[in-house]
């Protein structure tokens, strides 16, 4: 009996198979099936001489299909494509009074920025059914002396002095080439050597002072001079630059291009402008992780920290940045990093290249003297061919065909593969723009995903329809029944099986057998779900295609917080799916983590200590002119979180005081801020008492010891000194009871003495 109903299946599919249209029992799925068409007219939709399917692929003779259902019934979704916005392309142009010449000193000027646009149109809309495919047309022109931002940043250790002077020496021809491709052309100079701390450098004072022979102390980062059009100040920049010196062999250049690209105001880059970074040096590079070797395991933050003297103040604070954040700053900042390197080095900066969007390593002489053509060539290069690039996610599809030799233009082709289980993805904006520039196309993109008639609160959505026994919603011209109910008004319970399984449907095209399976079982198992017209109809607590998954998002909660995910992605079979954003990517078990994520300590620490304390980076007049976001209430106690509703946040000052803050938001979604009052500072030091001490200390532990020795001393002598005695009693003889003593002297008489 088995085999008659797999049989007879098998001749219903190959029968249905002929038009994929008509197995389509819905209008969702019938306008989510290319080509397709719905008819969602009232009733039985038949015809005199035969009975039609509503869903019909639109091809063949189609009069009488559309008579029988009637045009204002017919729900046929066309891709449909408009543009929002379109200014026609504009060049870069000589303003009144401007420099025709180049000059020595200053080059570029008297240029206007504004107007530069490349790529038309800017702003599109698109409808589009799936897995059908939209075409437009784009068009891009690279504008005629567009602005040229080039900063230079140079590895100065010890090793790379040689190259400094040829730098120094071809800098002004340098600014001449460039001004040959472009007049409204920009310079800047930054150099680099390594975290101040060991073992990267040595500290011992002496070499803190002068690590090698004519060598300026060590730093991690200096900008030197802002972008400029004055060249003959560059060279003046360059030639006074110090060089350093360090210990290992990797140099800290990671650090340098954060600072260099974040640090947008203190560099000069300009907004309509491509923007070059020129990285050259001699050695490899450390990166994230690296900073453990000297005790730094705080990661890098992707943020500004240079001071008023251009040097990077947090070398020592933060890790070294990851391959992954110098990429995301990089597009983010439409920069073109060049790496100038040794051939020593040329292979590792190659790769390297690979894994940066819009970068590229050209090979440096031993002392640097083809600089000047390595970047005319590597601008040739970058210029020389146009890269677009989107952020558009699965499962949108963007594909890019070239016209450059023909009369009409590259042309962009957007498809959509399906339909996303989430809803709100059915509406999406996606940025198309040229790497490294600022020009971009945007996107508005609507997937036809579902029918107007489905919808609640539409005259064709009925819900506990007549026409549909009771037992069901009558949309679209059909029923869909609750429960196990079938039929064309919901009138039948379950079917009548055929053998040992069951063939159902208007066009046999339902079985309880050929259904998903999960651990070997259909629907995972009767403890999970049972097979219903070849699909998993799950029971309570159990869900997904083979009823695997617990409906629950008991896995979800983050215990911390109490949010499902974080509030940073969302529960997908009883896990969390994070949220892959423009700020950064999230990341845990519950999407908890997102080291890229500028978070909004940062953003209010400067206004909470102006406002607060009177401390920080902003004079009173930046304070009360950029911090009206919130005002800082301060608390005497210390601030405690409140997790459901609050941040809290913990800074240093310059004093090396700690000041504690938590912010949230109100029922206006307005942010507050309450600053604890007592800043907790460490204890000051008496260092004129703490240095008489010690003093003191040696000089009253001296005296002890000398006290200490004159006392042993003395004891040991009166000690030998007794003993003497001692010995000097016991003897038994003495000078006059010896026998054989005589006396010193001796007396001889004179025979021939007369007394007189």
């Amino acid at each position: 009996m088995y085999t008659y109903s797999l049989l007879l299946l098998l001749i219903c599919s190959s029968w249905v198979a002929g038009d994929k249209c008509k197995s389509m029992e819905t209008c969702s799925a019938c306008i989510r099936s290319p080509n397709c068409m719905w008819c969602m007219k009232p009733g039985n939709f038949t015809s005199d001489s035969e009975s039609f399917s509503r869903c019909k692929e639109r091809q063949g003779h189609l009069d009488i299909w559309r008579e029988t259902c009637g045009i204002q019934y017919v729900i046929e979704p066309e891709n449909y494509f408009e543009v929002f916005k379109d200014l026609r392309l504009a060049e870069a142009g000589v303003v009144a009074g401007s420099h025709s010449s180049f000059s020595s000193s200053s080059f570029g000027a008297g240029y206007q920025e504004e107007g530069l646009i490349q790529m038309k149109p800017q702003h599109v809309g698109m409808s589009l059914r799936i897995q059908e495919s939209q075409s437009m047309s784009i068009t891009f022109r690279q504008a005629e002396d567009y602005p040229v931002d080039l900063y230079y940043l140079m590895d100065l250790s010890q090793s790379m002095a040689d190259d400094k002077e040829s730098l120094s020496a071809l800098g002004q021809q340098l600014a001449e080439e460039m001004q040959n491709i472009t007049r409204n052309f920009r310079l800047g100079f930054g150099s680099f050597v390594d975290k101040v701390v060991m073992p990267y450098v040595s500290t011992v004072p002496e070499k803190l002072i002068a690590p090698c022979d004519g060598c300026a102390p060590p730093y991690g980062f200096r900008n030197a001079l802002r972008l400029s059009t004055d060249a003959s100040h560059f060279v003046q920049e360059v030639d006074k630059a110090p060089v350093s010196g360090n210990l290992d062999a990797p140099e800290g250049g990671f650090d340098a291009i954060m600072q260099a690209i974040k640090c947008k105001e203190q560099i000069g880059w300009r907004e309509s402008a491509r923007h070059l970074l020129l990285f050259t040096t001699d050695a490899g590079f450390h990166y994230a992780g690296d900073g453990k070797l000297g005790g730094i395991v705080k990661p890098n933050d992707g943020e500004c920290h240079l001071d008023n003297d251009g040097y990077y103040t947090y070398s020592s604070i933060l890790d070294y940045p990851s391959v992954s954040q110098i990429n995301q700053v990089v597009k983010e900042e439409n920069i073109n990093l060049i790496f100038a390197v040794t051939s020593e080095q040329s292979s590792v900066y190659k790769k390297l290249s690979y894994m940066i969007e819009g970068s590229s390593a050209g090979e440096l002489a031993a002392n640097s003297s083809n600089i000047v053509k390595l970047v005319k060539d590597e601008y040739n290069k970058i210029t020389s061919r146009v890269e677009l690039k989107d952020n558009a996610q699965a499962p949108v599809s963007i594909r890019y065909f070239s016209r450059c030799k023909s009369t009409s233009g590259p042309e962009i082709e957007t498809s959509v593969d399906e339909c996303p289980k989430n809803r709100s993805l059915w509406k999406q904006q996606i940025e198309i723009s040229p790497v490294a520039l600022p020009d971009k196309l945007i996107l508005d993109l609507e997937m036809l995903c579902n029918c107007e008639c489905e919808k609640e609160g539409d005259i064709n959505h009925i819900v506990n329809a007549t026409e549909c026994s009771g037992k069901g919603t009558y949309q679209c011209g059909v029923c869909a029944c609750y429960g196990k109910y079938r039929g064309r008004h919901c009138e039948c319970g379950p079917d009548t099986p055929w053998g040992d399984g069951i063939i159902s449907g208007q066009f046999c095209e339902c079985t309880n057998f050929l259904c998903e399976h999960h651990n070997g079982q259909i629907c995972s198992g009767p403890d999970h779900g049972s097979c219903v017209c070849s699909k998993c109809l799950c029971k309570p607590g159990w869900k997904g295609d083979a009823c695997e998954c617990k409906n629950s998002t008991q896995d979800c909660i983050n215990p911390d917080t109490g949010e499902e995910c974080s509030n940073q992605g969302f529960c997908e079979c009883n896990q969390c799916k994070c949220f892959d954003t423009d700020g950064g990517r999230y990341s845990g078990k519950y999407c908890e983590d997102c080291p890229t994520c500028k978070a909004k300590c940062t953003v209010f620490k400067d206004c909470v200590q102006c406002q607060a304390f009177g401390t920080g980076e902003l004079s009173p007049e930046e304070c009360e002119e950029q911090c009206t976001l919130f005002n800082a209430s301060k608390v005497v106690v210390a601030v405690v979180e409140d997790p459901e509703v609050e941040n809290l946040c913990s800074f240093f000052d310059e004093e090396d005081c700690r000041f504690k803050f938590v912010y949230g938001y109100d029922e206006n979604k307005e942010p507050f801020v309450r600053v604890q009052r007592t800043l907790e500072c460490p204890p000051k030091l008496d260092i004129l008492g703490i240095v008489l001490g010690v003093i003191g200390a040696i000089v009253g532990v001296g005296l002890l010891l000398l006290v200490m020795w004159k006392f042993l001393t003395t004891i040991h002598d009166r000690r030998e000194y007794a003993r003497f005695e001692k010995e000097r009693m016991m003897a038994k003889w003495d000078t006059g009871e010896n026998p054989i003593y005589q006396q010193a002297t001796s007396t001889f008489k004179n025979p021939i003495y007369g007394g007189k």
